[in-house]
């Protein structure tokens, strides 16, 4: 138990959340840890999830919580960015307004947080499944570890090993300050992009197996929203990847990021086929992500990939018309 108490920052934003905005405030009043400073950022929302907040804010005026208004809807990145620009808290920790934490979940990240000296403490994250009225674990923590330290943070994110997910992290607010970090502007479901460019940077992350954090899975979660718009937008994303990739100086980074870019491109064009379907397009992308970072011959030769990631490449780089006609083969089989 730490004896000092320092102020954590919660981040909300707030659109279209009328239906969930009062259990996430709930959920944020019955921390057991109780110096709290929590930030709601209005992105125009058109429902009533304000009018309930503000009389949220009014039934509980020991709680320390502002709401910041945008004059116009800027997007979620614009409004996270809002979050952390207001915040005054020693540390951040981002919630989404359909979503809810144990009340355990501060309590258990700060004395994480402040036991270990870590620029990041994450915990695990559960999914309550509205269709199916079911609890299961999602974006599991797959290391053992208790802490992770240098360059190795950044390797264990290229393996999956922890998730990427912006909330349910608290983040030291001198970290991300120092380090100029935010979200890019007009991009969306940017999560492996802001975690690409802090775990560059992160000197020590923490663990927890504690579940701090509830992931409410509801028909209208950005996970369902599988449209073209969304895959130019992971283009945009892997463009993002490549450009750092270009500038990056150190080898053993590029290695990571090179890795890194081919599993996105996989994902991408997994989503893209299971939901949309479409050759033509799913031909376009191939074609559009040879452009982008790929293994050399050198690379081939060498033990710093994997076959898997070998094997990945090299469908990936084919001609494009036969790499879209053989990643359908291989997906239908």
């Amino acid at each position: 138990m730490i004896t000092n108490q320092p102020l954590v920052s919660i981040n909300i934003p707030v659109f279209k959340c009328e239906k969930y905005i009062l259990r996430c405030l709930e959920s944020v009043k019955n921390q057991t840890y109780k110096n709290l400073e929590i930030i709601l950022v209005n992105d125009c929302t058109p429902d009533q999830s304000i009018e309930i907040a503000e009389n949220f804010i009014v039934l509980n005026q020991e709680l320390n919580i502002k709401i910041i208004h945008h004059p116009t809807n800027k997007g979620l990145s614009i409004t996270r960015n809002s979050g952390i620009d207001a915040s005054s808290g020693d540390y951040i920790y981002m919630l989404d307004s359909d979503d809810f934490i144990p009340e355990n979940c501060i309590e258990l990240l700060i004395n994480l947080a402040v036991e270990t000296d870590s620029d990041v403490a994450i915990g695990q994250t559960m999914c309550f499944d509205s269709k199916k009225n079911e609890e299961k674990l999602i974006f599991p923590i797959l290391t053992d570890e208790k802490t992770i330290l240098g360059v190795a943070i950044f390797e264990s994110f290229v393996k999956g090993k922890w998730p990427v997910i912006a909330p349910n992290k608290l983040y030291k607010r001198s970290f991300i300050k120092e380090n100029a970090i935010r979200f890019v502007k007009d991009l969306f479901s940017q999560d492996e992009l802001w975690t690409f460019h802090w775990a560059q940077k992160a000197h020590k992350i923490a663990f927890t197996k504690e579940t701090t954090y509830v992931y409410y899975l509801h028909g209208e979660s950005i996970i369902f929203n599988r449209t073209k718009v969304n895959f130019e937008n992971y283009l945009s994303i892997l463009g993002h990847f490549s450009d750092q990739y270009e500038s990056t100086k150190n080898k053993f980074l590029k290695t990571l990021m090179k890795e890194k870019i081919i599993k996105f491109k996989e994902m991408v064009l997994i989503i893209q086929w299971k939901t949309i379907k479409e050759k033509e397009y799913l031909h376009q992308n191939i074609f559009r992500m040879q452009r982008m970072p790929k293994l050399s011959l050198r690379d081939y030769l060498s033990n710093r990939f994997s076959r898997d990631i070998k094997k990945k490449n090299f469908f990936q780089n084919i001609p494009a018309y036969l790499s879209a006609k053989l990643f359908i083969w291989r997906f239908e089989r």
